[in-house]
């Protein structure tokens, strides 16, 4: 919507302060909610607490011998160094590690499936999050479960309260996809037993202490080092009769080579009398699974259904990211390729908007005033000053703070007071046109000061009989706050680029309520200003195109207005401006299916002003969430030189909207913390728009606090300006209150 500073008075609805606090809570949550799926994708994908270890030696003196000269079934459980030499002759127990893994494990458990084979699988709590599904279908067909922690951690480098949940995580996660708990453990880069060392035997006997059995194995196939199928094959065959603990893996890399060997595995030592049994069964022992049920089933399914949620709403986002990524470049290269169409169009030498000469006759100025009463004279005063012939009429709309006084008090030439009972902005306007003596119509805000040229440069246009209505250059008087700065590159690079690229498509959406001018019998032929949403200026600038009438924006017609200081004030001018233009684009939806004109601009401009203001704005926090995504799980440099090339085009474009505008780069300075901050704010206002226009919900006016900051015309004096105001001079074109 436009930059205009104007209120709805109390007839439209009465003018009601929401809290400010209920205006952050539902939006702030929804994007608090969005970060906090994509922490916990981050988190079960093992960007955090990730997988990792230390090699370093260590002695094994303090280790039993009967652990170091053992099998590789090692039980601690009561404080003992018990240790199961091997499992029986002619009894293979396969393991599994690192799953399940999505590609991978359903292969392998089809092979075993198809030779009636079971096996062990020691899964880590983050891919079981990830794919419960698989881990369900082990149980169900038969195969044992065992733990391999969480994050897949070195635990001989963990403390004790790392080691506990990485347990109570894993544990977690198997609750949740299969409802049952494991007795069995293997740690992760665990190997035979005589490899146990000084490091790692404290943390078998403290997880034994927990009663957990821990596995290791007696037979590596070492798979992971995809040695081919047949070195597979060789290295996890037992020697002679006897039994093994065959040590494979599902998950981890490209398992191709361990499919293909356990499919000519299996079958093959079978034919030699070997079963393939789960662990608990090869050694008679009692089933290591127990069924979870009350609260830790609960919580374990709790858990798996918040993963999967994560899981899916990151791949939504991620579609969103690819949106907004085409939306925000296109939009940024028709910026800059149109507005340099536009300004060579209108800054070549003879351009004349039409065959008729200048446009000399005067105009009628409408300022609609809600209680502006610091405002107003500045604003009539630079009126004045104007180098165009012209009669103000000030409609003052029910002020209870003697605006209508005060501009009668100045007894000005040709400015006129009309007053109403307060009806409202469109009200307001509707009156000043019946009042009005002229054909051409300049429309103001009572907070607005303009140059002494703007009126003269804003009616030009309408030497081109086809042109309807004609946008001005709106302009933040109040930038010399950081806000004020924000918003001054805003309405520099956002709006008016904006404006010369939907003046070259001939589909601009707005006339800012701050600077614009119509056609008398345009106005006429439309209805005038309605009060149907709460963007009566976007609601004129749509009902024009649709009637065939050409808008056009005309860049040295300035306006200077006071912006928002605060960020209440701020965030209930851009609420409503957002939520008005959902209702103005809502109202004029069926010009999409009309012929003519009005389809014309249904079919180009309506998705145009639908994409790039709507859709693209509440897409665009997507940008920031995957930023603060990368910098936390990764790659952070890549991470950050991505950011880095969008805020380069941005300055980009922001740098040449500036030198189209004759602006000073030194206000660029603020761009990246704009981006951070003051584009944070804009992205939750909109957010809001549609949780509103999706509830149903209503939006009030709300009359924003002035200060009068703006007090003239920059680059000189307005006759008889308020004594004792400053005006500064040269390129910077801004009032210094």
């Amino acid at each position: 919507m436009a930059p205009s500073s104007r209120r709805r008075g109390k007839a439209s609805g009465a003018v009601r302060r929401r809290r400010l606090p209920m205006r952050y809570l539902l939006p702030s949550l929804v994007l608090v909610a969005l970060m906090a799926m994509l922490m916990l994708r981050g988190f079960v994908h093992s960007e955090i607490l990730a997988d990792y270890r230390i090699n370093s030696p260590a002695a094994n003196d303090r280790v039993p011998q009967e652990i170091l000269k053992g099998g590789p079934v090692i039980d601690t459980r009561r404080g003992g160094t018990d240790s199961r030499d091997d499992v029986p002759d002619r009894r293979i127990v396969l393991t599994f590690d690192d799953g399940p893994h999505p590609e991978w494990t359903p292969k392998i458990l089809d092979v075993l499936k198809k030779h009636d084979a079971n096996a062990v699988f020691f899964i880590t709590g983050t891919m079981a999050s990830r794919y419960p599904d698989l881990v369900q279908r082990m149980v169900d067909e038969g195969h044992e479960i065992g733990l391999h922690t969480f994050n897949h951690p070195d635990l001989s480098l963990q403390s004790k309260r790392r080691i506990n949940w990485e347990l109570s995580q894993n544990q977690l996660a198997l609750a949740g996809a299969a409802g049952i708990r494991s007795s069995l453990f293997r740690p992760p880069y665990s190997s035979f037993a005589d490899a146990m060392d000084n490091k790692s035997w404290p943390v078998t006997e403290y997880i034994g202490s927990q009663g957990y059995i821990t596995i290791v194995n007696n037979t590596d196939s070492e798979d992971w080092r995809r040695p081919g199928v047949d070195e597979i094959i060789r290295r996890a065959t037992p020697k002679g009769d006897k039994g093994a603990i065959v040590l494979m893996h599902d998950s981890g890399g490209d398992r191709s080579q361990t499919v293909a060997a356990l499919d000519k595995f299996v079958p093959q030592m079978k034919e030699r009398n070997y079963q393939f049994e789960n662990l608990t069964e090869a050694l008679g022992a009692q089933s290591a699974h127990t069924k979870v049920t009350g609260l830790e089933l609960w919580k374990g399914k709790a858990w798996v259904y918040a993963v999967q949620a994560s899981e899916k709403t990151t791949g939504v986002l991620v579609v969103g990211l690819a949106i907004i990524g085409v939306l925000v470049f296109a939009r940024f290269g028709l910026m800059l390729l149109l507005s340099a169409v536009h300004a060579h169009r209108v800054r070549r030498k003879g351009f004349r908007w039409g065959r008729r000469g200048p446009i000399t006759e005067p105009v009628s100025v409408l300022v609609p005033a809600y209680n502006e009463a610091k405002c107003i004279e500045n604003t009539v005063r630079s009126l004045m000053a104007s180098e165009h012939p012209i009669e103000v009429i000030v409609i003052d709309d029910g002020s209870s703070d003697g605006t209508a006084r005060i501009v009668e008090g100045l007894r000005l030439p040709n400015v006129r007071v009309v007053r109403q009972l307060n009806a409202g902005k469109p009200a307001a306007l509707n009156r000043g046109i019946a009042n009005a003596r002229y054909n051409i119509i300049v429309m103001m805000d009572g907070d607005t000061v303009f140059e002494p040229a703007t009126v003269r440069e804003l009616v030009q246009p309408f030497a081109d009989p086809s042109v309807g209505a004609v946008a001005g250059n709106a302009k933040v008087g109040n930038k010399n706050s950081l806000i004020g700065a924000w918003q001054h590159i805003e309405y520099v690079m956002g709006f008016n680029l904006d404006r010369r690229m939907y003046d070259i498509l001939r589909c601009m959406p707005t006339i800012p309520g701050a600077v614009g001018a119509f056609r008398r019998s345009a106005l006429e032929r439309v209805g005038g200003m309605s009060d149907d949403t709460l963007a009566e200026d976007t609601d004129i600038t749509m009902a024009m195109h649709r009637d065939g009438w050409r808008v056009v924006y005309a860049e040295d017609a300035r306006a200077w207005t006071e912006a928002p200081e605060s960020v209440q004030q701020l965030w209930s001018q851009r609420y409503r401006w957002s939520y008005g233009t959902m209702q103005a684009i809502w109202k004029h939806r069926r010009a999409i299916i009309e012929k003519g004109p009005s389809g014309r601009f249904g079919r180009v401009g309506l998705p145009l002003v639908s994409l790039f203001m709507v859709v693209a704005p509440l897409l665009a926090p997507l940008i920031d969430v995957f930023l603060l995504y990368g910098l936390i799980f990764g790659p952070t440099g890549k991470t950050i030189l991505a950011w880095l090339g969008v805020l380069a085009i941005q300055a980009i474009c922001a740098a040449y909207a500036f030198r189209l505008d004759r602006e000073r780069m030194t206000h660029l300075i603020s761009l990246p913390l704009q981006q951070l901050l003051y584009r944070q704010l804009m992205y939750v206002v909109l957010l809001q728009s549609w949780i509103t226009a999706l509830t149903g919900g209503r939006l009030r006016w709300q009359k924003l606090r002035r200060t009068g900051v703006v007090g003239s015309a920059p680059g000189g004096s307005v006759p008889g300006a308020v004594p004792g105001q400053r005006v500064a001079r040269g390129d910077d074109r801004r009032p210094v209150g």
